[in-house]
């Protein structure tokens, strides 16, 4: 039997039939007392302003807002109002998604992609460039201008400024080796080459290589110690159904805290202290409800100290290990009630943050936390962004 095309006017009738259907369930739907459907907009649209961050010197808060229904990198002064931000980018049809200062706040980097091939370039702006003679924003260089390859960002050295170590899949589509890049110039160094199905590495509080995580042909994970010999030794491993992974340097610089579920007896994914050199293991804490997986952790790049660990549930939950911070946030909790606050980024000494908030009634909201002294305790909030998303500035005098 041949089967027939279906006819354009067949096709019409079809998709008229269709819209029918579906005004008559959203009807039904509101005359059964149910709320309306929400707007793809509202789930997919651009966000008015997103992922403000600010400068390592408190100078600065860049963040994402669309730019001719794109989004890009915009700047302004800590103390200006967002309607003063400057463009500082100005990508036409592949949307910013993340960015990052230099730890000397010298430059604003980001990644970016051409036409959705996901072959990701890192790119360098200077926020205090003004753009060439008739151009719109100041140039932004591309560090590793490469075709067919994936940038992915490894480290921003403390103790090297003008340095980002990164990893590229230019001699080897399947793995990445290890590169460090100058940022003022672009000036490209090879590290390691990745030779061994290496996925990750962990640097340590002194900015050396100190741990690797390799993905084994069967799907399971090792975890590596990097010796001093430049030669990897297995210290823990985990199977395919399990997570092990090393997420920062404890104080001692010997020791690393793990996110880990290793263990048949064990469900949820807890927070644990790997000694790389013995191989002791110290639960730190899983959740107290026993309800969820552990969320992650925030460490101290000041003091390399564990500040809060956290778990979402219904609601997000933070269990904090450094006092003033315990007493920030409640003091916030006060001013802004029925709201998630969550710490997003600080200036190099830790004594300024950005803090997002998220309203149960308006979830498109952002908060301004400034700590100027943490051996006083008056403080006062002030409003610092007017309309949506609406923020505040948070000041300890």
């Amino acid at each position: 039997m041949t089967r027939r095309r279906p006819t354009l006017l067949k096709i019409r009738s079809l998709l008229c039939a269709l819209s029918c259907v579906f005004l008559l369930s959203a009807t039904a739907l509101a005359q059964n007392g149910l709320p309306p459907l929400i707007d793809r907009e509202i789930l997919f649209g651009n966000p008015e302003i997103a992922r403000a961050t600010i400068s390592p010197d408190g100078k600065f808060i860049a963040f994402l807002k669309p730019h001719e229904d794109t989004l890009n990198i915009w700047v302004k002064r800590a103390d200006e109002p967002f309607a003063s931000a400057r463009l500082l980018t100005n990508e036409p049809k592949r949307p910013i998604r993340n960015f990052f200062w230099s730890r000397d706040g010298k430059f604003i980097l980001f990644v970016n992609d051409q036409g959705g091939n996901e072959n990701f370039n890192l790119y360098a702006v200077n926020p205090n460039e003004q753009p060439p003679s008739g151009a719109e924003v100041p140039v932004a260089r591309n560090l590793t201008n490469s075709e067919k390859v994936r940038t992915v960002g490894c480290n921003v050295p403390r103790t090297e400024p003008d340095a980002v170590y990164v990893g590229m899949n230019d001699r080897d589509p399947a793995w990445h080796d290890l590169y460090k890049l100058k940022i003022s110039t672009g000036e490209r160094t090879l590290v390691r080459q990745n030779t061994e199905r290496l996925t990750n590495w962990l640097f340590d509080n002194k900015d050396q290589l100190g741990l690797a995580t390799r993905s084994t042909k069967s799907g399971d994970k090792e975890v590596l110690r990097v010796d001093a010999d430049g030669k990897f030794t297995k210290v823990y491993s985990c199977n395919l159904f399990e997570i092990c992974s090393p997420i920062h340097f404890h104080r001692d610089n010997r020791r690393v805290y793990m996110i880990s579920n290793k263990g048949a007896s064990v469900d949820l994914t807890r927070l644990v202290l790997f000694d790389p050199e013995t191989g002791k293991e110290e639960p730190i804490e899983s959740d107290p409800l026993s309800r969820v997986d552990l969320d992650g952790a925030l460490f101290s790049d000041v003091t390399d100290e564990l500040l809060y660990t956290i778990y979402v549930d219904d609601r997000q939950r933070f269990y904090f290990k450094d006092r003033t911070l315990a007493e920030d946030y409640k003091f916030l909790q006060k001013k802004l009630p029925n709201k998630e606050i969550s710490f997003d980024s600080s200036t190099k000494d830790e004594m300024t943050w950005l803090t997002l908030t998220v309203s149960r009634r308006n979830w498109r909201c952002n908060t301004g936390y400034a700590k100027s002294c943490r051996a006083k305790l008056s403080r006062k909030l002030n409003r610092f962004v007017t309309s949506r998303p609406t923020g505040w500035r948070f000041l300890r005098t």
